[in-house]
């Protein structure tokens, strides 16, 4: 049986925050009255549900202007998030990972709509999907999800309806005695 190929989604989550229409409707302030936190957690969210057992997933956040930002990643639902490090922008994150993947022959696809980062994964033979492509992708993934939710209408079948015409004559006879 052959190996199955792997398969790498890596996710530019600002980008995709600020040009992906999905997100731009999250008003929900939380706890912290941060619109990204709402909209990162919807991102992650739909991440897990759309990556399922076909893809590894990392979603990248740019953390270079956070002088506390280590770079390490973390793990949520089976996708890893990472923030980059200090003075380190998304970008060169998404290319390192993007670039290491391709020297491994991982299948990649790189969700951004940053042009530069763009140019740069497909240089590398890279797959690449616009923002606003991954968000009618995941609409399209949920509406068939709700399609295979709706419930099935089982309908009973009695003893009578499975038996031949003849069959049910002679059980029926045998039945009321005649």
């Amino acid at each position: 049986m052959p190996r199955q190929r792997k398969k790498l989604l890596i996710i530019d989550g600002y980008n995709v925050l600020r040009s992906g229409s999905r997100y731009r409707r999250i008003d929900d302030p939380d706890y912290t009255d941060d619109w990204f936190n709402a909209a990162r957690d919807a991102l992650v969210n739909d991440v897990i549900n759309y990556a399922g057992r076909e893809w590894r997933a990392i979603v990248v956040f740019d953390g270079g202007g956070n002088q506390f930002s280590a770079g390490e990643a973390q793990t949520i639902g089976g996708i890893r998030i990472v923030f980059s490090p200090a003075g380190q922008t998304a970008d060169k994150v998404i290319e390192k990972l993007a670039h290491d993947a391709r020297e491994r022959q991982v299948e990649t696809l790189v969700v951004s709509s940053d042009a530069t980062i763009q140019d740069t994964v497909f240089g590398f033979g890279v797959d690449r999907m616009s923002a606003e492509g991954f968000c009618r992708e995941l609409g399209a993934y949920y509406d068939d999800a709700r399609l295979d939710d709706t419930p099935k209408v089982s309908r009973k079948n009695t003893v009578a309806e499975r038996v031949s015409p003849e069959t049910l004559a002679k059980l029926l006879k045998l039945r009321d005695g005649k």
